[in-house]
């Protein structure tokens, strides 16, 4: 290996790193905010790239047919609620009229708004904003159906339920978008040549992208209330309750910004690979090794982690490319054995 192979192995390494990071971010918010290990994390990467590739086709996107039967769910489930629990029948229209505009009226009102925009050619900005509108929403509703009436079990249980979506929403991809895959357009075809080196505009947007990101959620976390209470739920749970923080508003918001940042990282990498129904879920898997580097806690320990894990699956390629699935999730034996003995163990407190 030369240093001109190294240095284009190392930007390789460092885009799909960065996309890894991201990933990583999401699932260690997640976590830490409602103990849910999101496995189906992956599957919003492919209904974003899908979406914009549907889009970008003139098709229109089965995943608004999706949100509108997840919002109709959603509001049975809380109609459901307001029927067992008489003590939430306070204004009980104000209530209905509230839920039906959260659950009905905004999931029909894209679908609306695709229906009439599809068929035109759009600029890209427009595509991926209208694709961001169709799939984020899902997160939010997915929380609420399988995830938030069981927001006090334990991990294992929250873990078994994630992997029972994880399946679902595949199969329901697969259904969406049939099993050809598909690319999006890029979001530049500039060319920069450094030396030997020619980076492409696209691995720029990735990594432009994710840099922009990462100190937007640390601006976020760090300076505005919404993301100190996000904080405040992940460090003592109860304690967020005590002081009038509502868990399962964060619960909804993390699961919102994972989503977001799924859907972001599958138009981020759709032009450089053919994404599948079922190709988010290994790129989530990588995502998910970063984030135990950082023991699902750390959010720079998870992004760096990711961005070894992007490295190591780059220089694999060229030295034992049949092995390099293997060697990259070699990576968390040793993480999880050092942190199993570094760690002490302490039995999960009954709430």
């Amino acid at each position: 290996m030369d240093l001109s192979i190294a240095a284009i192995l190392a930007q390789d390494g460092i885009t799909t790193g960065a996309i890894y990071a991201l990933l990583a971010l999401a699932l260690v918010l997640v976590f830490s905010v409602t103990r849910v290990i999101f496995i189906p994390q992956g599957e919003f990467v492919s209904y974003g790239a899908l979406t914009l590739a549907d889009l970008q086709s003139q098709k229109f996107p089965a995943t608004c047919t999706m949100l509108v039967a997840l919002g109709a769910a959603c509001f049975v489930a809380e109609v459901a609620g307001l029927v067992r629990r008489p003590e939430r029948r306070g204004n009980a229209l104000r209530t209905l009229a509230l839920l039906a505009g959260k659950y009905l009226l905004f999931p029909i009102a894209v679908y609306a708004v695709t229906r009439d925009l599809f068929m035109h050619p759009l600029p890209m900005i427009v595509q991926i904003a209208l694709a961001l509108l169709i799939v984020i929403p899902i997160g939010p509703l997915v929380y609420r159906l399988a995830f938030q009436p069981l927001a006090e079990a334990t991990t294992l249980v929250l873990l078994i339920v994630a992997v029972a979506v994880h399946f679902a929403m595949v199969g329901l991809g697969l259904v969406m978008f049939g099993a050809e895959g598909s690319r999006t357009n890029a979001f530049s075809d500039a060319t920069f040549n450094v030396g030997t080196l020619a980076i492409s505009g696209q691995s720029l947007w990735v990594i432009g992208t994710a840099i922009v990101l990462i100190v937007a959620l640390y601006l976020y976390f760090d300076r505005s209330i919404a993301g100190k209470a996000l904080r405040a739920t992940s460090v003592n749970r109860v304690g967020a309750q005590l002081v009038g923080i509502g868990t399962a508003q964060a619960g909804r918001l993390a699961f919102t910004l994972a989503a977001g940042l799924g859907a972001l990282c599958g138009m981020l990498v759709a032009p450089l690979t053919t994404i599948y129904y079922d190709s988010g879920f290994l790129i989530g898997l990588k995502g998910f090794v970063g984030a135990i580097i950082g023991g699902l806690v750390s959010y720079p320990l998870a992004a760096a982690g990711a961005l070894l894990v992007g490295l190591l699956e780059s220089y694999s390629s060229f030295w034992a490319s049949a092995y390099k699935e293997v060697i990259v999730f070699t990576l968390i034996i040793p993480v999880l054995l050092w942190r199993s003995l570094a760690t002490p163990h302490i039995e999960e407190a009954e709430e």
